[in-house]
């Protein structure tokens, strides 16, 4: 029997912690990663995934690591953990190469992309100069880079984001390493770069005959990419196998839960699957359908007309240009309902809810606030109806004070718009907004930075929900999450519009999540409206050519993938 690649067998990591106890990262977790093949980790943040991949690379930190005197990481062979920081580093960017989540936080801000691809050939290979520039174009030109001779002399800020991918993944296989990791690369990106750069992952690692570790937390962007899959759940393996056995016949709770988590295409149930439902044991049986589309003579409680916003771009000295961020939107959203908002980066999406929200001053146009333009008003008249549309943001985090506890946080908004008698008044009224998005008591007096992303994100909805708002902009709000956490946070935005009848501005370029929370949706493009019209219309039978090769761009799961949901 051949030897596998990568063999990890009884792998068990401890971290130190400040206060001198130990976590325990990953519980004795073994597996093997064949030559020539993809094999999918997946599971939610903490899961262990990341560890195993950094382990795997020998980046761990010394200074806090404790690993298992019992553990084995072989690649190839030999004994990574028996290494050489010398031979770790021919090990890293040789045989190993890894492509991050963020590229932008990788590339090096002040080389040009060509300086960083010639250093990895100079390092590695030990190239001229001259032949490492050449190797460098047709590494750009391999993984499609327009204009690979121009480009080369870019620099990271100068490209998008998927260009940013694609210059990691010419890095990564430049030295044509045996295994290429991928830690969350498309979680990012639009849906139709995300399609190009798993597209891209698939023919180099075909073409160059690689094995691929495909680090995610979404089953199914890897569920036609994959040969193989590795579950994992607080540092251990649920289930693991060959993709569609696990994927059609998942036999643990987790998978099922995982599997059933995203949003569907096909259906729309009352209530996404959350992982709870089914870990209790009970057989899972899919709520009915929820009816979703604007109704004639619902009452319109925001109407934007014409909305414009033009950025001075700087082109020579004394010379500027208008971006049209925003070109001639319009709109209406009805009280209770949900108008998704779709489209790549830069087609205008965020800028019409931060114009709207009046973080960004617009250039023309009306929003007609229960009849009122709240553009063209004051500061002072606008102070009464902020409190009446509030935002929540993609990244919680940063949009929560740091060094204010949740219970202040909540309570700031209500003391600046004088809401509640007293302090007694407020903190009571914070308490029942942190159960009610589903945080425990304690919340209160923890600060941010004690919570997950999913735990934050229901704090910046609490925030919001102090104010009792009639319009919610949603910004990218679920897109960084877990999918178990986004269905989550995607039934208590539910439940809120159910209770409160609040209207949502949902802005994503999730599709599939658009899809199940939207009533109406509306597609931009470089500014622009291409498309408007009822959800499920729109997906069915989209219209316009951008509309179509947005919805191409999901990925389509095969149909044994499909048949593995609950119905």
């Amino acid at each position: 029997m051949k030897t596998p690649l990568v063999r990890i067998s009884n792998l068990k990591i401890d971290f130190k912690m400040e206060d001198g106890r130990y976590f325990e990262a990953l519980k004795r977790i073994s597996f093997d990663i064949p030559h020539h093949t993809v094999l999918a980790l997946v599971g939610e943040s903490g899961s262990g995934k990341s560890v195993t991949s950094t382990a795997l690379m020998g980046l761990l930190p010394e200074s806090n690591t404790v690993i298992d005197q019992d553990s084995c990481i072989e690649f190839n062979g030999r004994s990574v953990l028996a290494m050489s920081k010398k031979e770790l580093r021919r090990l890293r960017g040789g045989d190993i190469a890894m492509i991050f989540q963020d590229p932008m936080s990788s590339l090096n801000p002040v080389f040009t992309i060509g300086d960083q691809i010639i250093e990895t050939l100079q390092e590695h290979k030990s190239m001229s100069k001259k032949a490492a520039r050449q190797k460098a174009i047709d590494l750009l030109t391999e993984v499609g880079l327009p204009n690979p001779e121009s480009r080369i002399h870019a620099y990271p800020h100068e490209l998008s984001g998927g260009q940013q991918q694609r210059v990691m993944i010419a890095i990564a296989i430049a030295c044509e390493p045996k295994l290429l990791i991928a830690d969350e690369p498309t979680t990012a990106l639009d849906v139709t770069i995300q399609k190009q750069i798993l597209e891209l992952i698939a023919k180099m690692q075909k073409k160059h005959g690689m094995s691929v570790l495909f680090v995610t937390h979404d089953l199914g962007v890897v569920a036609e990419f994959a040969d193989n899959v590795v579950v994992m759940r607080h540092g251990e393996i649920c289930e693991s196998g060959g993709i569609e056995e696990v994927f059609s016949r998942p036999k643990h709770p987790y998978t099922k839960a995982l599997l059933n988590c995203r949003p569907s295409l096909t259906y729309r149930p009352e209530r996404l699957a959350v992982i709870d439902d089914f870990l209790q044991g009970e057989e899972y049986q899919l709520p009915a359908d929820r009816p979703r589309g604007y109704q004639e003579g619902n009452p319109v409680i925001l109407e934007v007309k014409n909305l414009c916003k033009y950025f001075k771009i700087k082109t020579g000295l004394f010379r500027y240009i208008d971006l049209k961020a925003v070109d001639g939107v319009s709109f209406q959203l009805q009280r209770g309902k949900t108008l998704g908002i779709v489209g790549e980066s830069g087609s205008g999406k965020s800028t019409v809810g931060h114009t709207i929200m009046r973080l960004l001053e617009s250039t023309s146009g009306e929003a007609l606030f229960e009849g009122k333009d709240i553009l063209s008003m004051s500061n002072e008249d606008f102070k009464p109806l902020k409190r009446r549309v509030q935002i929540i943001f993609q990244n919680p985090y940063a949009s929560l004070n740091p060094r204010f506890t949740v219970g202040q946080i909540l309570i700031e908004p209500m003391l600046l718009h004088h809401i509640g008698k007293d302090k007694q008044e407020r903190e009571k009224l914070a308490r029942s907004l942190l159960d009610k998005v589903g945080l425990t008591a304690n919340a209160f007096n923890k600060y941010p930075h004690e919570f997950s992303g999913g735990q934050r994100q229901r704090i910046a909805i609490a925030r919001c929900l102090t104010l009792q708002p009639d319009i919610l902009i949603c910004d990218e709000s679920v897109s960084a999450l877990d999918v178990s956490v986004q269905a989550q946070v995607l039934n208590l935005l539910q439940d809120l519009q159910d209770e409160f009848q609040m209207s949502y501005l949902f802005i994503s370029h999730d599709l599939s999540v658009v899809k199940h929370i939207s009533d109406q949706i509306m597609v931009m493009q470089q500014g622009k409206v291409v498309e408007m019209g009822d959800a499920d219309s729109v997906y069915a039978n989209p219209q316009h050519d951008y509309t179509q090769k947005l919805i191409a761009s999901i990925p389509q799961n095969p149909k044994w993938f499909e048949a593995s949901l609950a119905r």
